[in-house]
Parts: C-alpha cells; sequence; structure tokens
C-alpha cells in the first residue's frame, strides 16, 4: 500500500480546504467537490457533512476511487471507510476538525463532528 511523502502529508494536512472527485463507473472523474481535510499521525480523513446520504460520498462508495487536490498537491486517491466502530481514531480525528477549524464556530464544526459525519469518515490512500 503506498504512504504519503511527509511534504504531502504537511501540505495537504495544513491546506484550508481539499477538492475531491470521484471516479464514475466510466472512469472518468465527477465534478469535483470541496471539502474540509485533516491529517492525523501518518493519514489523511475527509468526512461527509450530510452523512453517508451526501451525493460525493455515495460516489465515493461506488468505486473508492479518485482525485484530490489541496495546496498544490495534487493525487490520485483510494477511499478506504472507516469503521464507524473505531471510535479512537474517530476522537481524535473529531479533534483535530475542532482545533483546525475553531475559528468556524461550534455550529459549523459540529457539521462534520457528529455520529451522521463520523459515519462518513474517508481516509485517503494514495495511488502511484
Amino acid at each position: 500500500m503506498a504512504t504519503w511523502t511527509g511534504e504531502e502529508l504537511s501540505t495537504i494536512g495544513y491546506a484550508e480546504e481539499l477538492d475531491l472527485s470521484s471516479q464514475r463507473d466510466d472512469g472518468t472523474l465527477g465534478r469535483p467537490v470541496t471539502i474540509w481535510v485533516v491529517r492525523v499521525a501518518d493519514d489523511l480523513y475527509v468526512r461527509c457533512m450530510n452523512g453517508r446520504s451526501g451525493a460525493w460520498y455515495r460516489g465515493a462508495r461506488v468505486r473508492h476511487q479518485g482525485h484530490i487536490s489541496a495546496g498544490g498537491v495534487e493525487a490520485d486517491v483510494a477511499f478506504a471507510h472507516l469503521d464507524p466502530a473505531d471510535a479512537a481514531v474517530h476522537d481524535q480525528i473529531d479533534e483535530v476538525y475542532r482545533t483546525k477549524y475553531r475559528r468556524f464556530g461550534g455550529n459549523i464544526i459540529g457539521g462534520v463532528v457528529n455520529p451522521d459525519a463520523r459515519a462518513a469518515t474517508i481516509k485517503l490512500i494514495p495511488e502511484r
């Protein structure tokens, strides 16, 4: 399994937002969505504010592949769906969201730090 370089982790993890495109059944990329991204240790995660019913999340569940762009880094990625029962990792992700995006306030951050969003957490894995 490929891993992120230290520079990629720093650049993407520091980026305010990430553009994510899911691969369609025909291999083309869908329209990118702009979302928040967080880094926990050597991994990158995104969450869908609309939970599992979110359109981009549903697309990611179908093909498990896509493309991201953040902070000048472009990468083809695989989407690994994080087990909602993995409380320790989810708690770490919650904390990073709260810290990184605190200036937006609790009401906004609550969109990605709640049970529905936790159930729609994706780990981004580089494909090289």
